[in-house]
């Protein structure tokens, strides 16, 4: 028979006595649960319809306009966009990998955090008790999935309607020579990765705004344009060699793994950088909300 000190869960000198019976902070607001919350919301559902409307969107502009014209004598990725659907799945991810990929990251880390702050409902969570700690996990993790499941669904579709439209084929590179279609299909999902790694770095300010803020629209526009002021200094030239700096500056480093060759260097670098950011935004999310006075 357990004593009254073992069941008084009141705090003591020393603290709380014992935990109530059967909690397990580590069971609260499980991944499962996070993840079907966030996948029933519209935001989730229409995102992902856009991104799988887009390669339809291409290939009706690559139909009517008959085909994209090099200027003069130099061919790039985008004039080999009908050769095959390899070329065309390239294509759809170079063209969307500067800013529209941006958004759903943006939306996914940034929208989850603020819209329980705005609906009033975080307060209610963490007094479930799910351990702040445990909570921003769980919506981080979520969060990052969705978005890798962004960026993973619009070359699948672009591969599949490509295919269909122009054939199954090896990948044509601008500069001369292709892939097979299997090694083609191996370094698109490097290209995928790459591009995953390199938002790390939008995903970061987005989550770490919406600890800051009880305004969805906030983290996640605030995101997107700090993402574009980035964007922006990279075209500055006179930065010089603190561009290398930038994430912004090793975006499109992942044409290099559609070489026959391919050459790593400005991927490694580019991946170390977005890395690096990306873990600090995460702390100071993690940091600023372990101390935040949550009222909403």
């Amino acid at each position: 028979m357990s004593t009254l000190a073992e069941r008084d869960p009141r705090p003591g000198p020393a603290g709380p006595v014992d935990a109530a019976s059967g909690y397990r902070p580590g069971r609260t607001l499980p991944l499962r649960v996070e993840l079907v919350r966030q996948l029933k919301r519209r935001r989730t559902l229409v995102m992902g319809a856009i991104l799988a409307v887009l390669p339809f969107v291409l290939l009706i502009a690559f139909a009517v306009g008959g085909g994209p014209d090099g200027p003069g004598d130099r061919i790039t990725l985008m004039d080999t966009a009908t050769v095959s659907g390899a070329n065309f799945a390239a294509v759809s991810l170079f063209v969307s990998a500067g800013f529209l990929l941006v958004i759903p990251v943006a939306l996914f880390c940034g929208d989850t955090v603020a819209s329980e702050a705005g609906w009033s409902s975080l307060r209610y969570l963490l007094a479930a008790p799910v351990p702040r700690a445990r909570l921003l996990v769980s919506k981080l993790v979520v969060g990052l999935g969705l978005s890798l499941a962004a960026m993973v669904l619009l070359p699948l579709v672009a591969l599949a309607v490509g295919t269909a439209a122009y054939g199954w084929g090896p990948l044509a590179i601008p500069t001369g020579g292709s892939l097979s279609p299997g090694t083609a299909a191996q370094r698109l999902v490097v290209v995928v990765a790459y591009i995953f790694v390199s938002q790390l770095v939008t995903a970061g300010l987005a989550f770490w705004l919406s600890t800051k803020t009880d305004a969805p629209l906030g983290a996640v526009g605030g995101a997107v344009g700090l993402t574009i002021v980035g964007n922006v200094l990279d075209a500055v030239t006179a930065l010089g060699h603190w561009r290398d700096f930038l994430p912004a500056h090793w975006q499109f480093a992942w044409a290099d793994a559609v070489q026959p060759r391919p050459e790593w260097a400005g991927m490694v670098q580019g991946a170390a950088i977005s890395v690096t950011y990306a873990l600090v935004l995460f702390a100071l999310a993690f940091r600023g909300f372990a101390r935040k006075d949550v009222v909403s």
